[in-house]
């Protein structure tokens, strides 16, 4: 297999160079060459310096005449390769503006990196064991001052990344080298260079607005033959991607948004995203990565770019550029080059952004970000994937994937309960029970209402519900139920995990909560609401101040919430009135009459549980009591029965619901014997209530 012109134009210039050290400068082949200056190396030295006599014109002559035609026509090679060449490097040259001189430059230093023994010969025609790689000077003496010139800090090859020029020293023995990435690269690794920063990922080009590749989070672009820059097509590109020079400014809506329109605005063109780098290898290495993949280079920036920030990218003129943020960036850290803007305006991923990540259209009730659909479908394939080595079931695979995304950020500051029990275990009057089957439905029908006839939607698609009364009333019990219909998990927030003695944190905390919930995909449930939404008050403290700015803020972000919210309240007067014109849906819960008591009892125990002469209807009827505290009566009686080797009995139950009655202070202690021995299991004339 012949070699690659830049490797053959290498080989000549060292062998001619060598050749010429060895017949006219004198420099012979020893040993411990570089370690010591004997007094021939001093004439030689002495013959060799500006300004002095060199070596005698009449030896040069000859000697050159003969190996010009060689290194001539080796030359013209590696020109040629870097005008037209189709390989990786060749194509990186064209994007970078190496050509002529700084083409034959690279060509040397990368086929010395490449290769120990010509190391060795280097060593050799530089004098010096110590000095393996070609120097500044070597360079200037061996191919001219324009291929030096190439190597300047501003000099195409430097900054590119390609090459890189030691630091310390005198000039003239500063050595030069490329970048391990490019070795690699000319061995035929396409692996991303390990110094860009931590989640930079190579979207592939789409020639077509809208016709995105399905990049997967983390993945990397495959290593193999696929030439860089190539789009899905297999077209090979031109030599220079669109943008090519110029910035492209994109801001608003969501990361994966913002690179959409980068990639709209850019088609045919490899995608190189990454954060911003927080030194200066690591911008080094993104500018060389975009470079060799002739990709452009998408930075997303958090704030606001640095100075230092704006000079990396000011060094890298040839590369399309493009500076993504959620907010548009002040004018003065902008790069001085010219630049073009787009607002996205709509970060919420439509059918047709899921149908391209996850082959189906969006599922009722979930809304999602770009950047979240993009997590989610990486998600939802490594569920599939899992299941059996199979496909798995994509749907469910989603299903997992969306309630990760929100459950992750919520670990700390809610708890998570999954709604397993149906319409059939909650036992309210019709009332409540119809207002709680039309909050279902207006949660439920929110694209049809807003969307397909048309409502607006001010201020938003969420809903917000207020479940008030005492408690044990089945308000839990009912966010339970609302989300097990609508097929989504309910989320208890953990008011002591978010409100903070802090100036600002709880207001932080709260944005976690609402940012992690904004996919809309769970029902939100703040129990003991009127300790965040209470009443605002006159300003008498700074604690005043600061508690009616929480609620403030907690109006403002309802406002624009798309999700369900629950509110629950035992003291519903509490509530500050401000939030009462974003309320949705208000349910009151009252404790529950004697036939509801009589369903809960009966209800309360399970088929498989042993029970034994418990009268329900004298239970019901003597005991004004919520379903909560009947829940822990029947516990408690379960408990006793089980520790005992028994049956749960009426004794047993009555002894729980007094410890019940004892712990909220409506009842005095007696002994049980004397209520179950009373006419209908209950001592007469006695009142649970």
């Amino acid at each position: 297999m012949d070699a690659p012109a830049w490797e053959r134009f290498a080989d000549v210039v060292l062998a001619a160079d060598a050749a010429v050290c060895r017949v006219v400068q004198g420099v012979p082949p020893r040993d411990f060459a570089g370690l010591y200056v004997g007094d021939e190396d001093v004439d030689a030295l002495l013959a060799q310096l500006p300004g002095l006599d060199g070596p005698p014109p009449e030896r040069v002559a000859a000697l050159r005449a003969r190996l010009d035609p060689h290194v001539q026509a080796v030359r013209a090679a590696v020109h040629a390769w870097a005008r037209t060449g189709d390989d990786v490097l060749a194509r990186a040259c064209r994007y970078a503006g190496v050509r002529g001189a700084a083409a034959e430059a690279l060509a040397v230093l990368l086929a010395v990196d490449l290769h120990p023994q010509r190391q060795r010969l280097v060593a050799y025609v530089q004098d010096s064991v110590q000095l393996p790689r070609p120097t500044l000077a070597w360079v200037a003496r061996a191919l001219g001052d324009d291929a030096v010139r190439a190597l300047a800090p501003r000099g195409p090859l430097v900054r590119s990344g390609l090459v890189r020029v030691d630091g310390d020293g005198a000039w003239a023995t500063r050595m030069c080298g490329v970048a391990p990435r490019v070795a690699w690269a000319a061995r035929g690794d396409d692996a991303l260079d390990p110094d860009v920063p931590a989640g930079t990922r190579l979207v592939p080009a789409h020639d077509e607005p809208g016709d995105e590749a399905h990049d997967e989070p983390g993945d990397e672009p495959p290593a193999g033959p696929r030439r860089a820059g190539a789009g899905r097509s297999g077209r090979p590109p031109a030599d220079l991607p669109p943008g090519a020079g110029a910035l492209l400014l994109v801001h608003g809506a969501d990361p994966e948004s913002r690179r959409q329109a980068a990639a709209d605005a850019l088609p045919g063109t490899d995608l190189l995203v990454a954060p911003l780098p927080a030194s200066p290898d690591a911008w080094a290495a993104l500018v060389r990565e975009a470079t060799l993949r002739r990709a452009a280079l998408v930075v997303e920036v958090g704030g606001r770019t640095t100075a230092d920030d704006t000079e990396h990218l000011d060094r890298a003129p040839h590369l399309a550029l493009v500076l993504a943020s959620a907010r548009e960036l002040p004018l003065d850290c902008l790069p001085a080059r010219p630049w073009r803007e787009v607002h996205v305006r709509d970060g919420v991923a439509d059918d047709g952004d899921w149908r391209r990540r996850t082959g189906r259209s969006a599922p009722a009730g979930v809304r999602l970000t770009r950047e979240q659909l993009r997590l989610v479908a990486g998600a939802g394939a490594g569920a599939g994937a899992g299941a059996g080595g199979g496909a798995g079931d994509p749907a469910g695979g989603v299903a997992a994937g969306v309630r990760r995304l929100a459950g992750g950020h919520l670990d700390g500051v809610a708890a998570r309960v999954h709604a397993r029990r149906g319409w059939d275990d909650l036992v309210l009057p019709d009332t409540p029970t119809g207002q709680l089957h039309d909050l279902v439905a207006r949660y439920r029908q929110r694209r049809t209402v807003f969307g397909t006839w048309g409502f607006p939607a001010v201020p938003s698609s969420g809903v917000v519900a207020l479940f008030a009364g005492p408690s044990g009333t089945g308000k839990t019990l009912a966010a339970e139920v609302v989300a097990a219909d609508l097929g989504v998990d309910l989320y208890k927030v953990d008011l002591s995990a978010v409100v903070s003695k802090y100036i600002g944190e709880t207001e932080k905390n709260l944005e976690r909560v609402f940012s992690a919930a904004a996919s809309g995909d769970m029902v939100l449930f703040f129990d003991e609401a009127d300790a965040l939404f209470g009443k605002r008050t006159d300003v008498s403290s700074s604690h005043d101040r600061y508690a009616n700015i929480e609620v403030a803020y907690l109006l403002q972000r309802l406002e624009v919430f798309d999700g369900l919210v629950v509110l629950a309240t035992n003291l519903q007067g509490n509530i500050d009135d401000a939030f009462w014109r974003r309320i949705a849906v208000s349910v009151t819960f009252a404790a529950p009459d004697e036939a509801e008591r009589r369903r809960i009892w009966q209800r309360v125990f399970p088929a498989a549980a042993p029970v034994e002469d418990v009268d329900l209807d004298a239970l019901a009827r003597r005991f004004k009591v919520t379903g909560g505290v009947i829940r822990n009566a029947a516990l408690g009686a379960a408990f006793a029965a089980a520790d005992e080797g028994g049956a749960i009995t009426m004794a047993r139950v009555v002894r729980a619901l007094q410890r019940e009655l004892v712990k909220l202070g409506h009842l005095s202690v007696v002994d049980p014997v004397d209520l179950v021995d009373a006419p209908s299991g209950v001592p007469a004339g006695r009142s649970g209530g």
